[in-house]
């Protein structure tokens, strides 16, 4: 592979010391990916660490979330995009692993790796998913078919990426993956689980777990609003109402859910019987 045939854009927000050695690492990397740094409005150094590092700062003054790394797409000049978290960092050689499958798989959309998990170097348990995939595998793919990942063990197919509109900026960080997903899908591409792309993570610890799990439930109903059919979409904000009654969590997520049903009127596509089919099989 080519130097640089795969771009690495890295989502952060005031987490100057965990970017430094994400950057350590990245820069060491065999393959010397060009790197771009998106900031989602720090206050703290993450500027300095930047430029420490010389890679490609791009300074946001409001905090886009996971869009931030939508941003970086469109900076990037190369095929492919991986994405890296200010806490995560790809194993040498896994860059250009996957950027010759998407080389040579031409409707892969979405290459989602095994991510460890650090220091304990254990898989993230979303592995074990995709690696048994109800999906199968289809000829065309590398491997197991999937409609989820996770976002810091992702490299992607830029034009396709950008052409679905990359990370919603409305859906912030939890479960922002998915609509990603079901929206390459419905337009055609191939997500596939590869084995030896590796990433790992070292997670910080969580701002407010609570605050993360409300955004997860939200985006989970805001994506049944989006792309199921509203029979789907009904049972989803049912059940969440039924659980709102003992659960303070649940209940916020279903109020700020309910807020955002005008844009999502304005939005909404749902998808082919096809794909809500393969969407339930994930479910059973």
């Amino acid at each position: 592979m080519e130097l640089a045939a795969v771009t690495v854009v890295v989502a952060t927000r005031n987490r100057s010391a965990s970017l430094a050695a994400t950057l350590d690492r990245l820069r060491a990397l065999p393959e010397r990916p060009h790197v771009i740094v998106v900031d989602n409005a720090s206050d703290d150094d993450t500027r300095a660490i930047a430029r420490r590092h010389a890679v490609h700062l791009v300074r946001l003054d409001r905090n886009l979330g996971a869009a931030a790394r939508t941003v970086g797409a469109r900076r990037a000049r190369t095929r492919h995009v991986a994405f890296c978290d200010d806490d995560s960092w790809w194993r040498p050689k896994s860059l250009s692993r996957a950027a010759a499958l998407l080389d040579v798989h031409p409707r892969l959309g979405l290459l989602a790796g095994r991510v460890v998990l650090e220091p304990v170097g254990v898989d993230d348990p979303a592995c074990a998913a995709m690696a048994t995939s109800p999906l199968g595998r289809e000829p065309d793919l590398p491997g197991p078919s999937v409609l989820g990942f996770v976002a810091c063990g992702a490299v992607v197919r830029r034009d396709a990426f950008l052409a679905v509109g990359g990370f919603h900026e409305r859906l912030g960080i939890g479960g922002e993956e998915a609509l990603l997903a079901i929206d390459l899908a419905r337009t055609g591409w191939g997500l596939a689980y590869v084995d030896d792309v590796v990433a790992h993570h070292a997670p910080a610890g969580r701002r407010d777990p609570a605050a993360r799990r409300r955004v997860v439930e939200r985006n989970r109903l805001w994506l049944a609003a989006l792309r199921r059919p509203l029979g789907t979409a009904a049972r989803c904000f049912g059940g969440t109402a039924a659980r709102s009654l003992a659960d303070a969590d649940a209940r916020a997520a279903l109020l700020r859910a309910l807020g955002g049903l005008p844009w999502i009127a304005r939005e909404r596509r749902p998808v082919s019987a096809a794909l809500e089919g393969r969407l339930r099989l994930l479910e059973t």
